[in-house]
């Protein structure tokens, strides 16, 4: 591992980046929307996770722009979908209604592989409740699967114009499981999917874990979640017995190769520690007594008011608390005075008293967590903005707050 970089702060040693001249030639890359029927990647996946090695390669953005590729292997995929099928109601019949591409869709794909049954794909346009349930009828397996991100899920059961289609509802309820990732699921939310008998399980993970690897916040048997605290030296190794707020890892089986021909990037996140190849992520979170994960929000979501240090994460869960809020965002814009201004963007029911709402969250901020919690800035949208991958499009976000009385 000498030849590459290893930054001697971190722990344990660095992961070999993958390196595109050596990837099988049946490797299955997936670097933009997949044109025509995304079930015609089934065959190429099928023989891909025949043999090890690298089987998929997934481009992504990130949070913070920089395209990146990462590198999944056939035993990764493999150890993410067997322990899938452990954490629920074993193989069974996927329904795509996420886009191949990414992670989450692509996933749908290989877990089928796994399960050796067909996925059904749903109508590349834009997401419907009729059109899910006209996909979930063309299911014929006994035990049904299906991930959606949290936009779906309230497209279903919590429509912003129009009460929701009774269809979709039954088949969403007809699900063994429906995992929700890629953003926060709101408390109301999943609240009104238990009111409808809908089999909830939410996910935490992302490209470099194939996908969810944290389901109902305990970890699946193939990985191990650890935290190295706030404060702590960055070359102190994670540690799942901790107990304090830090950063959070996540090692073991299903954790990625790497980033492909990205040396500097890979040896900053994957680190082997102990025999286990770690992946060092850019959340905050803490392991409960009972070591199921908390996740707090990301490590740039911390805003610096007037000196002061608060989690835009704990503040968009306060938010998200209140039944009139629908979708919830709390970003840091720049302010003359404080240097940063907590903002909040929110999307709120029908008939919502707009100040008496800001007035209210305001003085329940306040009280949960302090003075300088409480966003100095507001905006009201009817949707919030989102990326095609379910999460909030932040750029999208604070343009909105770009204006002479921010």
């Amino acid at each position: 591992m000498s030849d590459y970089p290893n930054d001697p702060a971190l722990p344990g040693e660095p992961v070999p980046a993958p390196e595109a001249r050596a990837l099988p030639s049946d490797v299955v890359t997936l670097d933009g929307p997949v044109p025509g029927d995304p079930l015609e990647l089934v065959p190429r996946l099928t023989a891909a996770l025949s043999r090890p090695g690298p089987a998929v390669v997934v481009a992504t953005s990130g949070s913070t722009g920089r395209p990146k590729k990462t590198v999944l292997s056939t035993q990764a995929l493999t150890a993410s979908g067997r322990a899938t099928e452990r954490a629920t109601t074993g193989p069974g019949q996927w329904l795509l209604c996420l886009p191949a591409h990414y992670v989450a869709g692509i996933q749908v794909l290989a877990r089928s592989v796994l399960a050796g049954t067909r996925p059904v794909a749903m109508p590349t346009e834009h997401f419907t409740p009729a059109a899910f349930a006209d996909a979930a009828q063309r299911l014929t397996h006994p035990v049904r699967y299906v991930s959606v991100v949290p936009t779906q899920l309230q497209r279903i059961l919590d429509p912003r114009d129009g009460a929701p289609d009774p269809r979709a509802v039954a088949a969403l309820a007809r699900f063994d499981a429906v995992l929700v990732g890629g953003s926060a699921l709101y408390p109301d939310l999943a609240a009104r999917a238990a009111d409808e008998g809908v089999h909830v399980v939410r996910t935490y993970g992302m490209s470099e874990t194939c996908g969810g690897c944290v389901y109902d916040d305990a970890a699946l048997d193939a990985v191990t979640a650890g935290i190295v605290p706030d404060g702590a030296p960055s070359s102190a190794v994670p540690d799942p017995n901790e107990r304090r707020e830090g950063r959070i890892w996540l090692g073991g089986a299903a954790v990625a190769d790497g980033y492909l021909d990205d040396p500097a990037q890979t040896a900053d996140h994957f680190r082997v520690i102990g025999g286990v190849r770690w992946y060092r992520t850019d959340d905050l979170g803490v392991l409960r007594e009972d070591g199921t994960l908390r996740v707090l929000g990301r490590t740039d979501d911390v805003i610096n008011t007037g000196g002061v240090k608060v989690s835009a994460g704990l503040v968009a869960a306060e938010l998200q608390r209140d039944e009139r809020v629908r979708q919830a965002l709390v970003l840091a814009v720049p302010h003359p005075e404080w240097g940063q201004a907590v903002a909040a963007l929110i999307a709120l029911r029908e008939g919502s008293d707009l100040n008496a709402v800001e007035r209210e969250l305001s003085s329940a901020i306040r009280d949960g967590l302090g003075a300088p919690a409480v966003p100095k800035l507001w905006r009201h949208v009817a949707q919030l903005p989102m990326l095609a991958t379910g999460k909030p499009d932040r750029r999208s976000a604070e343009a909105l707050f770009a204006s002479p009385d921010v």
